[in-house]
This record gives C-alpha cells, structure tokens and sequence, in this order.
C-alpha cells in the first residue's frame, strides 16, 4: 500500500519579528545598577530612522524575588511598541516593565532579560540614565547594612552565581551557530550543544527558555530532559567527587524564538575545569524536518495524545547527531522542518525557502544576523536533504510553476548555486552527500533531479559530490515519527546507512 505524502512540519508565523529598515546601525550600553543588590544593562541593539530595538538584563545581587518591576523614564519622546518576555505599561515618559509568567523569580546572583522595539520622535535615542527594580532606586551593589561583620556566609544550600556572560563559551565548547548576549549565549538551530568539564558533586546548568526542551548528560549518560524550563539554574546532584564531562543539547525547533544558555556553576567545593577540546573531526547537517527530528520519538504517527510533536521530537537522537557522534565529530544540524530548496510544504510561505534563512545565526528572530562562520569551522562532510517539501505535494493553483518539470527545473538550478556557496565557504575538498528518500509514489522528478546535480557537479570536476538513497522498503524504515516522519527506530537505521556511506568517501578527516 502506498504511504500517504510525507509530511513536514507547518511554517509558523514569525509573530515577533520586528522590521528593520535600513540606516546606520548604533550601538551603545549603560550599566546602571538594581535595588537592593541588583545592575542593569541597557542596550540599544540596532537604531534607525523612527525606530531602534533594545535589550535589557537585570542582574539580582541582592536576595533573591519572585516578582518584579523594572521602571524607568525616557528623555526624548521614545515609546516602547512591542516588547518580549514580559509586559509593559507606558504613561507619557514613564515606563512600567513587569515580568511574564515564567521569568518572575530571580534568585541571588541570577539575571533576567527583556527586549523591545521603540519608536522616536527624532534623532536622539538617550539611555535612560535611573532605573528602579521594585521600587528602589538601581544602584548597581548591596546596598549596606547596619552589621559591621564582613558580611553572611553562604550556606551550604546556597546557590553560586552563574558565569558572566562574556565566559561562557570559555567554559563549554561549541560548534553551534550562537549569539553572546548579556546573560549568555542565544540560539535557535535545533541540536545545538554545549560541553563543559567540571570537578565535584555536582553542577548548575543556566538556562533561560520557555519554548525549546533540552537534554543533559553528565559522562555519557542522560540525567534530565528539560520541558519548556524558563529561567532556572538546574542542578545534577550526588556525583561522585570526581572529574566529569557535562552536555546541555537543545532538542526541539525553534526558528521563531531564542533560548539562552548561562553557563555552568559548580557544587560548593567543586570547580569549572578547561572546556574540552573541539574534535577534529566536523559534520554539517542540512535538511527539513526528516533531518530535524521532527516526531522522532514517537510510536504512533498521529502524536497528538502523546504531547505533539514538540514533546516527540529531539534533534540529539537524529541520524546526523547519531552519525557524528560515531564518528567522533563536531557537527551543526541547520534544518527547519516545512522548508524546501526552492518550494516549501505544499506551496506555503513561497516568498522565503530554507536558503533564505541559511546564513543566518538565529534563524528569523528579530535580531537575526549573517552567521560569521570561524575559521575553526571547517566540515569535512556536508550532508544535504532538501528536497521532500518541494516535490511531495501537488502544485496548487496559483503556484508560479505550470509543472512539475518546471519545478525540477528551478530546483535543479538552486540547488548547483547551494553547492557552489557551500564550495566557496568550505573549499574544495569538502564531501558533500546529497541524500534523498524514496518518492517514486508520487514522482520520479525529485531523484532525477538529484542524479542530474550530482552527474553536473562530476562532469565539471568536482568529484566530492555524491548522492544517498534512502529507501525506505529495503532499509525497513517504518515510518512511524509523527506525521509519517521516520521514527527513532528509522533514524539508527538511517545513520548506520549514511555512516557506511561515508566510509566508502576519500575523506580527509
């Protein structure tokens, strides 16, 4: 029986997705200082002619709140429009930020953060210059007391502060598209990692996201899956005292909104060792929603009584995350699931496709920029599976291609240009492995296009591109993932195939 027409995930709506429009970009901070133990940071993060985008970061050091008002006055005209992570209130120059349902604990140490866009009257956009928090004026240290000794000591309970910023990724190793922000590190690729070494009983890990789950891994083995956490410091306790290795992986997708990683605290007694070294080994992943994870963990292809397809899915369980990590390799997964080459899932959102979004570094959020790849970022191997959401609907009225060899056509052209990009970024010598599954229930034009680029790539020389069936009968693939998408029994499968695959490549690790 013929399987019904593979499914990607739906394109969601960017509903916090500022337009900015061209002009010279600024840049400034301010650090202010909290009430009661508290400093702000005011940043203006892009500024343009009518309108500029900022964030803001609380930072607690003083005793910890479960709620919080954050109030300032703007000196020239500027008005808030739209904010994130919390809600605001604006009365003439004076304006109230209060926290959102999952952000209103900060714990001694810890820090919080907003963001917003705003409108100007003129050319001035002043940092405010006084904050209150609660109230109390920001004065940026604990405020004094009447006790004259040299101030508590922490109990054992007590939790340490969360890495700076600016030492984050001095602490974890990462190959992931990430962005330093005042309180971290924000991403939006799914299967980002971190890896970090630590000595003790125990370790805090910072994260502040309410939309993506996480998985972490103390010395190979899982200790927590995260849900949708917000902002917490979580704790993995009753370790031996020993040296371990510790992994935060980001499970789900989430090209709409960022999560942010804080860094590592050790256990009282324990410390943050030298982040492990980056492999040398590096793989690139780039593909919809089959390359995502989209309702790989589920059993049953309609999920919806199971949590949905966020709840079953986790980009650290793929064929590519499984793939590098037998083979001791670094890697990136750049996948959004609905996205096509040159056509999204049956003809959706036709004015952006995956190349679009491929440069960037957080997908289509707000503040989105060209990801400025590092020099230590050279893959090896760069595995590509665009494909499905172009061919496995039908053309719809109105679509801007008559046929479905009109389709193949363009898709054909885009992608030699992908290549040709992936070429000038990587060089020459990268593989690069064009994969694609069975499709010959509803057309053949998807594989034909592939051996048509594969053979073009060759003719001119370029030996370092190949092509990977999957098919699906002769693999056992069952199918089972959410919405007819390969399940975690496909995705071993999967891996184990394209592992061999590449075994059979020249390359030079």
């Amino acid at each position: 029986m013929r399987p019904p027409p593979l499914r990607s995930r739906p394109i969601i709506a960017i509903v916090a997705t500022l337009a900015v429009a061209g002009g010279a970009v600024l840049t400034s901070a301010l650090a202010a200082h909290a009430a009661a133990g508290c400093r702000v940071t005011y940043t203006v993060q892009s500024q343009w002619t009518g309108g500029f985008v900022a964030d803001v970061n609380v930072a607690n050091l003083g005793a910890p709140v479960t709620s919080w008002q954050l109030a300032w006055s703007f000196t020239a005209g500027q008005t808030v429009t739209q904010l994130w992570n919390g809600t605001v209130n604006q009365s003439g120059a004076h304006v109230t930020v209060a926290n959102a349902s999952w952000n209103g604990t900060i714990d001694t140490g810890a820090s919080t953060s907003f963001g917003f866009g705003g409108s100007l009257t003129g050319a001035a956009n002043p940092v405010p210059t006084t904050f209150t928090l609660n109230g109390v004026t920001c004065t940026g240290s604990v405020e004094p007391t009447a006790s004259t000794s040299a101030g508590p000591t922490p109990s054992a309970s007590a939790s340490p502060s969360p890495a700076p910023a600016s030492n984050v990724l001095n602490q974890v190793s990462t190959v992931g598209r990430v962005k330093t922000t005042n309180a971290g590190v924000q991403y939006t690729w799914p299967g980002t990692y971190f890896e970090g070494r630590f000595r003790g009983t125990g370790v805090g890990v910072v994260i502040n996201d309410s939309n993506n789950d996480y998985v972490i891994t103390v010395d190979g083995n899982t200790v927590a899956t995260l849900v949708t956490p917000g902002q917490i410091t979580h704790w993995v306790k009753d370790l031996p005292d020993a040296n371990h290795t510790v992994r935060l992986a980001k499970r789900t997708e989430s090209p709409w909104a960022a999560g942010e990683f804080g860094g590592l605290v050790p256990a009282a007694g324990g410390a943050i060792l030298t982040k492990p070294a980056a492999r040398s080994r590096q793989i690139e992943f780039i593909g919809d929603s089959w390359t995502a994870g989209y309702g790989n963990m589920s059993t049953s292809r309609d999920c919806a009584g199971t949590g949905g397809v966020n709840r079953n899915s986790n980009a650290d369980a793929t064929f590519g995350a499984l793939t590098a990590r037998g083979l001791n390799a670094d890697y990136q997964i750049n996948a959004w699931s609905g996205m096509g080459m040159v056509r999204n899932y049956n003809g959706q959102t036709p004015e952006t496709t995956f190349r679009t979004y491929y440069e960037t570094d957080l997908q289509a959020l707000w503040n989105s920029t060209a990801w400025q790849v590092p020099s230590t970022w050279k893959p090896q191997v760069v595995v590509i599976g665009l494909g499905i959401n172009d061919f496995s609907t039908a053309l719809n009225a109105g679509e801007k291609w008559a046929t479905i060899d009109a389709l193949a056509t363009e898709y054909r052209t885009a992608y030699l240009a992908f290549i040709d990009k992936l070429r000038t970024r990587y060089g020459a010598g990268t593989q690069i492995v064009l994969t694609y599954p069975d499709l010959s229930y509803l057309t053949t034009a998807f594989a034909d296009s592939i051996h048509q680029i594969v053979k073009t790539r060759n003719d001119a020389g370029d030996a370092r591109v190949s092509s990977l069936y999957y098919d699906n009968n002769t693999l056992g693939l069952d199918l089972l993932g959410c919405d007819w998408h390969p399940s975690q029994h496909d995705h071993q499968i999967l891996a184990t195939t394209l592992t061999q695959h590449i075994s059979t490549l020249p390359v030079v690790w």
